[in-house]
């Protein structure tokens, strides 16, 4: 998988909520400040070249749409977490995040209930 900086996650957040998009409307969806049409543009090429964005051309400019959906990025994304910090085991990471996050044992329950629903 490809890491994405926190700017192009932002990016490719706002192409997943809009599936199809040109630069203009990416800048559109940036709160004030917005950043510079050539940053986002830029960053848009970076994307592309990281293979998460394709582009078609619409007319005289290109239309970017993502090479995946966010539910496949980002069963990738924690794959890839489970991997690298916790021994590619599944219970380390969960012990990681229930002790972190001080579960309540009506959460604990869920959590327990989901597995078993899951198994």
């Amino acid at each position: 998988m490809k890491e994405l900086t926190k700017r192009e996650e932002q990016i490719m957040e706002i192409v997943w909520r809009l599936k199809k998009a040109f630069i203009r409307d990416i800048l559109g969806e940036f709160p004030e400040p917005q950043p510079h049409y050539n940053t986002v543009a830029t960053l848009v090429k970076i994307l592309e070249k990281k293979g998460v964005l394709q582009a078609e051309m619409i007319g005289n400019t290109y239309e970017y749409s993502p090479t995946q959906d966010f539910e496949a990025y980002r069963e990738e994304f924690l794959e890839e977490v489970k991997e690298r910090f916790f021994d590619n085991s599944l219970p380390k990471m969960l012990a990681h995040f229930a002790k972190k996050e001080k579960l309540s044992e009506a959460e604990k329950e869920e959590l327990i209930r989901i597995i078993k629903s899951k198994l």
